[in-house]
C-alpha cells in the first residue's frame, strides 16, 4: 500500500515531501521528546544507521499535541537527531494509524509500506528488547525481500491528540 503523499515542515522550516523518499528505503518514526521508548529507539537507530549508511533514510515525525516546536527542537538538538517533521494537525499520524510513540513505518524504494508498528519486542512484561523488527524489516528490504512479519502492534507512549478521533 502506498501511503498518501504529504508535505510537512521540519524543525528548521524546510518542507519535506514523502515523494522525495522514492528510490530509497525509508523509515518514518512517530517521535516524542517525552517518551522513554523513543529515546531507547533513538539510541538503537544510531547503531543501525552505521550499517545502513546512504541506503536508508529516517524521518522522525512529531505529532503529539502537547509538545511545542521549541521543546522538540531543543530535545532533537541535544540528541543530534534530524530531521524531525511537525505533524501539528496530526493528519499523517491518523493516515498511518499511529497511536503511540514510537510507531514505525518502513517503505520500500517504490514508496510502498512494507512494515508498520513496533520497532522491537519490548512490552510491559519484557523491558529489554530481544528482537528488532525495524532492523529486520530494513535488512529484508535491502536484500530485496519482503519483511516477515510485516506488522506488529506498536508499544510505547500514547500519542496525545489535539481532538478526539472522529471529530
Amino acid at each position: 500500500m502506498h501511503p498518501p503523499d504529504f508535505a510537512l515542515p521540519d524543525l528548521r522550516g524546510e518542507t519535506r515531501r514523502l515523494s522525495d523518499l522514492l528510490g530509497r528505503v525509508a523509515v518514518l518514526m512517530f517521535w516524542s521528546c517525552e517518551c522513554p521508548h523513543v529515546e531507547r529507539l533513538d539510541r538503537a537507530l544510531a547503531h543501525m544507521g552505521m550499517d545502513w549508511r546512504e541506503d536508508v533514510i529516517v524521518w522522525r515525525i512529531a505529532s503529539s499535541a502537547n509538545e511545542a516546536p521549541e521543546q522538540l527542537r531543543l530535545h532533537a538538538d541535544a540528541l543530534g537527531v534530524a530531521p524531525v517533521l511537525l505533524d501539528t494537525d496530526q493528519t499523517v499520524a491518523v493516515s498511518l494509524a499511529a497511536e503511540v510513540t514510537p510507531h514505525v513505518v518502513v517503505l520500500d524504494r517504490q514508496g510502498i509500506i512494507r512494515y508498520a508498528g513496533a520497532a522491537d519486542d519490548v512490552t510491559l512484561r519484557q523491558r529489554e528488547p530481544r528482537r528488532s523488527y525495524l532492523a529486520e524489516a530494513v535488512a529484508a528490504l535491502l536484500r530485496g525481500r519482503p519483511p516477515d512479519p510485516s506488522e506488529v502492534p506498536a508499544f510505547g507512549c500514547v500519542l496525545t491528540r489535539a481532538r478526539p478521533l472522529g471529530n
